[in-house]
């Protein structure tokens, strides 16, 4: 009986152990520089990559578009509260912090990356991405019924909408589209990706956590598809 014992509870150890490397959690890094493009995404992946190299190909990891100040010309000037966030398994942190102290050059704005802290996800009843992504969906409408479909797939039961747009001209978008809802794009390369901002709300606890996990949409470390529980 004590060997079963014994070893009932080494199982359930070697079990929450596993949990606890799948568990995702955001690892902030305070940042430190003058301004960046407000169109960042595709320019941080290839900067964080670079010291990095395990990114690519990496699906179970996000990057955050960073937070600033916006201003014309599509530019984000930084502010105390700027952070390089990464979306990632507890397991992967070990090698994230690497980025602690290292220097990323994103088309010639140079940013100086500091210490990390590491923040749980929390559940929240409605939760907003500034730039979903669903390859082949281009307008509202049909980008609605697709992001529905995928919250369906990825057993998510919550209710998808576009977010209205605040502005007449949006102030990072220097086309300035009169759409009523938010419409944004991703540059990569030479060509720009098209998405939308989204509010999922009516979440309970478990499909919360569920959404931040996986997100919605695909490009997740160009900062699409990635949710949080306050709107900027």
């Amino acid at each position: 009986m004590e060997i079963k014992a014994s070893g009932t509870a080494l199982a359930g150890a070697e079990v929450l152990a596993v949990e606890q490397r799948d568990l995702v959690v955001d690892l902030a890094f305070q940042l430190r520089g003058a301004f960046m493009p407000a169109d960042h995404g595709y320019l941080l992946y290839s900067a964080v990559s670079q010291h990095l190299p395990w990114l690519h190909g990496d699906e179970s990891l996000g990057i955050h578009p960073i937070r600033g100040q916006l201003t014309g010309q599509r530019q984000l000037v930084l502010t105390r509260e700027s952070q390089l966030v990464l979306r990632l398994p507890v397991a992967k942190i070990p090698a994230a912090i690497r980025l602690a102290g290292q220097r990323l050059d994103l088309d010639g704005a140079s940013l100086l990356v500091g210490v990390p802290t590491i923040r749980p996800l929390l559940p929240r009843v409605a939760l907003y991405s500034r730039l979903v992504v669903i390859k082949g969906f281009l307008e509202p409408a049909a980008f609605l019924d697709a992001a529905q479909r995928q919250l369906a797939e990825r057993d998510i039961a919550g209710s998808a909408s576009l977010v209205p747009r605040r502005r007449e001209r949006p102030v990072e978008d220097g086309a300035g589209s009169r759409e009523p809802v938010v419409r944004r794009t991703l540059r990569i390369h030479d060509r720009e990706v098209v998405g939308f901002a989204v509010l999922v709300s009516g979440l309970g606890p478990e499909d919360s956590i569920q959404l931040q996990t996986v997100g919605l949409g695909g490009r997740r470390r160009f900062g699409c598809g990635i949710f949080v529980p306050d709107r900027w």
